[in-house]
């Protein structure tokens, strides 16, 4: 079993979260001032949400040397997967208080141009006309940066969970005799019977203690 094709598989369950909204620049106000619109909080990204409780397992068929599990069902319903999802909402959740602030704090600046920018000296309007440029530019770099951070982590949790499965799953198999172990989301099965889906065996090894040791 790869473990890239497990990362792509466990991918999916996380990539809910979109990429940041970019604000963008505004040019500085004419003579007479323009009238910038205030700037939306750009969108952030969304909070997956967890799959339904998996149903009571059907027994595993006799004799059978094939069987397959669901990698997004483990990875949602584990209590190591639930903690990984809870990483990354709380540092999403960080992020978009962070971005709401910086977009509330040139919101204000922009309406204060947009109401007061007619009877400000030139001095006075044509500093506030730089920190917009300057807090936008800020912006926009900090919604690049918080993105990257939000993939980063998504991508760690996804390795260190792989890390934790594979030998899990190499060692039912091995218990159970089996030949091959599908990844249900990427193997393309039409039909499969219930029994032979392994998944609430990898939850209960995930929770049940430590995984053993991965083979070099």
């Amino acid at each position: 079993m790869k473990g890239s094709a497990l990362v792509a598989s466990l991918a999916l369950v996380l990539s809910a979260a979109p990429a940041f909204a970019q604000t963008p620049a505004q040019p500085p106000a004419a003579q007479p001032p323009a009238q910038p619109r205030p700037t939306p909080a750009p969108a952030m990204p969304a909070v997956p949400t967890p799959a339904p409780p998996a149903q009571p397992p059907a027994p595993f068929p006799a004799g059978a040397k094939i069987a397959f599990f669901q990698p997004e069902v483990v990875f949602q319903n584990s209590s190591d997967g639930k903690a990984a999802v809870a990483r990354v909402q709380a540092l999403i959740a960080k992020k978009q208080g962070e971005n709401a602030e910086k977009a509330k704090s040139l919101q204000t600046n922009q309406q204060k141009l947009q109401t007061s920018g007619s009877v400000m000296n030139e001095a006075a309007r044509s500093q506030l006309e730089k920190e917009i440029e300057r807090q936008t530019k800020d912006a926009e770099r900090f919604q690049q940066d918080a993105q990257a951070e939000i993939n980063e982590l998504q991508q760690e949790v996804q390795n260190e969970f792989v890390k934790k499965l594979s030998p899990i799953i190499e060692q039912i198999a091995t218990e159970k005799g089996l030949y091959l172990v599908f990844n249900a989301r990427d193997s393309g099965i039409s039909w499969a019977a219930a029994g032979l889906d392994l998944t609430p065996d990898v939850i209960k090894k995930l929770d049940g203690g430590k995984a053993p040791a991965a083979k070099p």
